[in-house]
Formats: C-alpha cells, sequence, structure tokens
C-alpha cells in the first residue's frame, strides 16, 4: 500500500509543480493531497512539504484550521468566473452551461465560509 500513497504524493507534487507555471492550474490543492498522501506513506516528503517556505504555511493552516486566504479566495474565484464565461462563449451542450455554473456557485460559496488564516 506504501507504492500507492508515494505515486499519488508524487503525482500530485508533480501537478503542483506544473502547476506554478501553467496559469489556471492551481498548486494549493494539489500540494494539499499530496501531503495528504505524504503523510501515509512517505513521512521525509510530507516534512519537506511543511517545511517549504512558501506553501508550508498554507498546508499547516489548512490541516490546523481549515483556513483559505483570502487573496486564494479571489483567485479562485476570478478562475470560476473565467471557466463559466468561456463556457458560454465556446460550443458547449446547453446542461453545461447551467450545471457548470450552480456547481461553481456551491464551490465558491463553501470557499467563502472557509476561514482565514491569523496574521504571521
Amino acid at each position: 500500500m506504501i507504492w500507492f500513497w508515494r505515486s499519488l504524493a508524487s503525482l500530485c507534487v508533480t501537478l503542483g509543480a506544473i502547476g506554478v507555471v501553467v496559469p489556471g492550474l492551481p498548486t494549493t490543492p494539489f500540494l494539499l493531497v499530496a501531503a495528504w498522501a505524504a503523510g501515509r506513506g512517505w513521512p521525509e516528503l510530507e516534512a519537506r512539504l511543511l517545511l517549504h517556505p512558501h506553501y508550508g504555511p498554507l498546508i499547516r493552516d489548512w490541516r490546523e484550521h481549515r483556513a483559505v486566504p483570502r487573496r486564494a479566495k479571489w483567485a479562485a474565484s476570478l478562475l470560476m468566473l473565467s471557466s463559466v464565461l468561456m463556457i458560454w462563449l465556446l460550443p458547449s451542450p446547453d446542461w453545461l452551461r447551467w450545471a457548470l455554473p450552480l456547481f461553481l456557485c456551491c464551490v465558491a460559496g463553501w470557499l467563502w465560509r472557509r476561514p482565514e488564516p491569523a496574521p504571521r
């Protein structure tokens, strides 16, 4: 089973690294999953992620308080809005044009209800 957790952690770190350079692909959610998976089968990677100067505090805030920084909430909301606009501008099925905005409104509502981390 350890190979599964390590594979999942590696995949998520890779996707997170790609997200650093590809606009619109989030980095932090992949690193949250990577840290979670690493905690089950790769403690060294988990420790490295938690000690990372930029992403470590975000991971710790999520683990300890389920907190999301306001800047991340705004970025996610703007990306969701751009997704809705694109789905309306590009050819797509009608059901998707209505289902995606409803789903993303639910996601945004959930996201904005998360607490914000305490100032450092």
